[in-house]
């Protein structure tokens, strides 16, 4: 029982200034977290001092808060609310978090950041380990920041004497590491490139030991684009002049905060592995699952020390391959151009298959140009024999590399439409569709699924999901157009829905989101006098439960 009323169960960790503990409050009968750090000198108490008036001073759901401050003979005791949960860094170390994961995260922390600015707190150590990310957020809250131990506090001057040089160096801004004194740019700084390191899988200033990354401070960092191309303008942008060495040209965090918001639409909501290319390696902590069963745990800090770098004895996790999606990008193509000449062609040239493992290969090779070429090729041949094919090749394949050109394994996944189609449940597809990385890759997606299955309805004149087309020039005057919009709009936020936090709330989600999906696809084809869509309910109830396993076998 420390400070009369609050019994220490267990220790949750320990660094260089004491442990961190959870505690029972006997009082008001609560978990809390208790900090315990022992006096050994007047560095220590003087630390625990201040991480308890800057802690006072804010109360935001953002920021951990601190319940009470005490002391005995032995230690000063800080006591805080519990974080169920891990920190970013942890979780960052695991690949649990997807790059829209990271933006909330960043969001949350811009606005922890300016409230404490607000209230004349400077953090001066923000970094991956001391944000917190809740195990169930409340209130919309996805990440608390804690540890302000060395905060500085406006208008205290024996608190924060100039020169005072404490803060984590791989995170550190120059002006702070110069020792001339930390400001709310500064935090700014630390705050972006935590997110850069998020995004890009490296922190590019950490270095291989402390002398090297004091050197590399000060500089201009790489453009996050160039590590990450898929990412918004407008967001790396914004990262990239928080991160700039000239405090005054950063910019606020209330323009990296609307960077943060804008781009959510615009990234993707799969959690994995984030590591840079070979050429951007260094030695660095990659972020993804790593190779051993727990986390490297960071070493202890000295009392007002600059923290070493946290190295990592693992080899960096390999970046996204590329050889493999090409390889599966071909051998879907190669697929579907042997689907084509055994459906639609009445006299398939020479041997389908050697046809077929051409067009293979050469999507394998140089796939936006090989699909390209092929689609047009077997486009051409179609339409020289006389048959009404060639407008279903050519209307359904040469649109998507150019719509979604970064993901050629994709190209090809519309044909699994076609297949659910065959199998009485085509409202599945836009479930499979939602799988796929981004928004817009998401949307375009589930349109082209149902856009392939109208196509094939009107050249084999067979019933797949609705009564099929006359011919092909009558689709644009039907209403499979507007289903093609719902099927877009449903794969487009089903991550939105299902989000593998909560098997109830992603179960729930998933037939909210099932429902809406029937629902509009019924009520386009009601409107366009189509009649109702075959398979619509059991594809819907199928879409549900693929939802849900995916996101479940995907999460850590």
């Amino acid at each position: 029982m420390v400070l009369d009323r609050y019994a220490l169960l267990e220790e949750l960790g320990s660094g260089g200034f004491g442990a961190v503990w959870l505690a029972h409050d006997q009082r008001l009968e609560r978990p809390v977290a208790v900090k315990r750090i022992p006096i050994r000198g007047g560095a220590r108490a003087e630390r625990a001092e201040r991480e308890a008036l800057a802690a006072a001073r804010l109360s935001h759901p953002a920021v951990v808060s601190l319940y009470e401050a005490g002391r005995d003979e032995d230690a000063v005791y800080l006591v805080s609310e519990l974080v169920r949960g891990a920190t970013l860094g942890e979780l960052l170390a695991d690949g649990a978090l997807s790059d829209r994961d990271v933006l909330l995260i960043g969001m949350a922390l811009c606005d922890a950041l300016a409230h404490a600015h607000s209230r004349g707190v400077i953090h001066r150590d923000v970094k991956p380990g001391n944000v917190l990310i809740p195990e169930t957020p409340a209130d919309g809250v996805v990440a608390k920041l804690t540890d302000f131990g060395i905060a500085r506090i406006a208008g205290d001057d024996a608190l924060t004497a100039t020169g005072d040089v404490v803060g984590t160096l791989a995170y550190m801004a120059p002006e702070q590491a110069e020792g001339r004194g930390a400001s709310a740019a500064s935090d700014l700084y630390a705050l972006a490139l935590v997110l850069y390191e998020a995004l890009a899988g490296i922190n590019p200033v950490r270095q291989s030991n402390a002398a090297a990354t004091a050197r590399r401070m000060g500089t201009r960092l790489p453009p996050l684009r160039r590590l990450r191309r898929d990412l918004p303008r407008g967001l790396a942008a914004a990262i990239d002049a928080a991160v700039l060495p000239d405090p005054a040209l950063r910019g606020s965090l209330d323009g990296l905060r609307l960077a943060l918001a804008e781009a959510l639409g615009d990234v993707g909501d799969e959690p994995g592995v984030v590591a840079p290319p070979a050429w951007a390696a260094v030695p660095t902590r990659t972020l993804g699952r790593p190779a051993r069963a727990s986390p490297i745990p960071a070493p202890a800090r000295a009392p007002f020390a600059v923290e070493e770098n946290e190295a990592v004895a693992h080899p960096p996790a390999p970046a996204r391959v590329a050889i493999p999606a090409r390889i599966a990008a071909g051998l879907l193509a190669g697929g579907l151009v042997l689907a084509a000449l055994t459906l639609v062609a009445q006299r398939p040239p020479l041997d389908p298959p050697a046809i077929a493992g051409l067009a293979a290969a050469l999507v394998a090779l140089l796939p936006r140009l090989g699909w390209l070429a092929a689609a047009a090729a077997l486009t051409a041949w179609l339409g020289a024999q006389g048959g009404d094919g060639w407008w279903a090749v050519g209307l359904a394949a040469l649109p998507l590399p150019l719509l979604v050109p970064r993901a050629p394994a994709w190209w090809s996944a519309p044909g699994g439409a076609v297949a659910l189609g065959y199998l009485g449940v085509p409202a599945a597809w836009p479930a499979v569709a939602g799988q796929a990385r981004g928004l817009w890759t998401r949307a375009v997606l589930g349109a082209a699924g149902y856009w392939w299955i109208a196509l094939v309805q009107a050249v084999l004149g067979k019933r797949l999901i609705t009564a099929p087309a006359a011919d092909l020039k009558h689709l644009l005057t039907r209403a499979d157009l507007a289903v093609a919009g719902v099927w877009a709009l449903a794969a487009g936020l089903l991550p939105l829905l299902v989000r593998g936090r909560n098997a109830v709330l992603d179960l729930l989600g998933a037939c909210v989101w099932a429902a809406g999906l029937a629902l509009g696809t019924q009520a386009v084809t009601r409107a366009a006098g189509a009649g109702d869509p075959h398979g619509l309910v059991g594809g819907a109830a199928l879409a549900a439960l693929l939802a849900v396993l995916a996101m479940a076998l995907r999460r850590p």
